[in-house]
This record gives C-alpha cells, structure tokens and sequence, in this order.
C-alpha cells in the first residue's frame, strides 16, 4: 500500500499573505480564500490535480526554530539565478548562498514568514551538465 501527499502545510501568522507569496511562486490559483469560520487558504493546481496542494492554516505562535522540513523548487522556465531573483522580487530573504562558479548548487531562500527553501538549476540547466 502507498499513500499520497495531498496538502503540505504551512503554520502561519497570516495565511492570506503566505498563501499569495506562494502564488505568485508556484502559478497555483488561490482555490479557497478563507472565511472568519474557515481561515484556511488552499492552493492548488487546477491542470494536474495529482499535485500536492499547498495549505496555510493561521496558528497563534510564531515560527522559532529551523524548518525541519523544506520544499526544493527546480524552476521550469527560467534558470536558477533569474528565478531566485523573480523570488527576492516576491518578499523572498536569501539565507545562504550555495551556487558554486561551475553553476552547480543551490540557493537557501526564505518565505514572509522565515520558512526556509531551496532553489536548485532548472531541468535544462542541468542538462547542459549532464545531471
């Protein structure tokens, strides 16, 4: 037997803002927007609905400690160093700086609200690299 991720899940402080940053991320539509009995927003991928959705729940605490899981976003349409700046234009903080003068690596990013991810070279860079 398998199971299937349906939601990952983001604790937040604001679900509305969280919920539009990785948006404008991942291309996903905002297919709930939250109501004062429901403040849930759910993103998901309306042309591949085997996709994961990406849920934001708003949670009293805030955020202290190290992500003890993280997304890896491989970019599909623009390579890593354009993406990673589209990212920083969207309210992304750089936390370390992993890319390496052959173009390998990656970069440690940060959502609005400190959760950390990761951004890796696109499909075609890798290519070019054999990887």
């Amino acid at each position: 037997m398998t199971a299937r991720v349906r939601s990952i899940t983001f604790d937040c402080g604001d679900p509305a803002a969280l919920a539009a940053f990785w948006a404008g991320v991942t291309g996903r539509a905002v297919v709930n927007d939250g109501t004062p009995e429901s403040p849930e927003y759910l993103l998901a991928d309306p042309a591949d609905p085997s996709q994961a959705n990406l849920l934001f729940l708003p949670v009293a605490e805030g955020k202290t400690v190290k992500n003890r899981l993280h997304l890896d976003l491989q970019p599909t349409d623009l390579p890593r160093e354009a993406e990673v700046d589209r990212l920083l234009g969207l309210g992304a903080v750089l936390l370390a700086d992993h890319r390496a003068p052959d173009g390998t690596g990656w970069a440690v990013l940060a959502d609005p609200e400190g959760n950390e991810f990761c951004v890796e070279r696109s499909a075609a860079e890798r290519a070019v690299t054999g990887e």
